[in-house]
């Protein structure tokens, strides 16, 4: 089963996921879209939680309010890391998680140690812990239960086949591949004709500009016959 949250702490809200288990984690690592971000707590054991990128979002900048919910849902289903203060929480693209072998059940590395967030800054603000994502990852100074329940209010478990839906979804991004280039293939046909209908505008007007010719006086019937004579 997977469970799915609603951030509103953007507009739109944003999907937030995650793996009920360490079994349905590993689901999560082979079929999680490139595109997600993984959470995780820094050296603890954790859920496995994912943010579906809203459109147009990087995840080398995603909202602060927006990675303050992924982090405290993590916090919060990390049965060591709910228990302590200062958390560092980690993240990088879902794409970027490697998974072998010889590794535990729900055990990951990264091909790319340099796509991982990590070592934020803490600032406070009017008594209210909170953090901003300069180089790093997520550090939580402790649980912020209004975050939570907030969340938890969105919870929705269901049921996924994570392959059928990695079939559609791989259908629908062909699907706009494909109008994307007709859209471009329509685009160029209706540039080049308007330019072969300017050219042929230029070519028009160019017949006409020449000065003509100036015809030849006709001759008369007695002037032909004096010709012949």
């Amino acid at each position: 089963m997977v469970l799915f949250f609603t951030s509103t702490a953007v507009d739109p809200p944003a999907t937030i996921y995650m793996g009920k288990d360490k079994f349905e984690n590993e689901d999560l690592i082979k079929y999680a879209w490139p595109e997600d971000v993984w959470f995780h707590v820094d050296k603890l054991s954790s859920a496995h939680v994912y943010l579906r990128m809203p459109e147009g979002m990087s995840w080398e900048a995603i909202p602060e309010p927006l990675l303050v919910d992924c982090a405290q849902l993590v916090k919060a289903n990390s049965i060591e890391g709910n228990k302590k203060d200062n958390l560092t929480i980690i993240y990088t693209p879902a794409d970027n998680l490697k998974k072998t072998g010889d590794m535990a059940v729900g055990q990951v590395s990264f091909h790319n140690d340099k796509r991982v967030k990590r070592g934020m800054v803490l600032i406070r603000v009017q008594s209210s812990d909170f953090v901003v994502a300069y180089s790093g990852a997520v550090h939580i100074p402790k649980r912020d239960n209004t975050v939570v329940n907030r969340l938890n209010k969105t919870k929705v478990e269901r049921q996924v086949d994570h392959e059928q839906e990695r079939i559609d979804r791989i259908k629908k991004e062909n699907a706009a591949k494909r109008a994307a280039a007709a859209a471009k293939k329509k685009a160029d046909a209706e540039l080049a004709r308007a330019r072969e209908a300017e050219k042929a505008a230029r070519s028009y007007d160019n017949l006409f500009g020449v000065e003509d010719e100036e015809e030849q006086p006709k001759q008369s019937v007695q002037e032909m016959m004096e010709d012949f004579m």
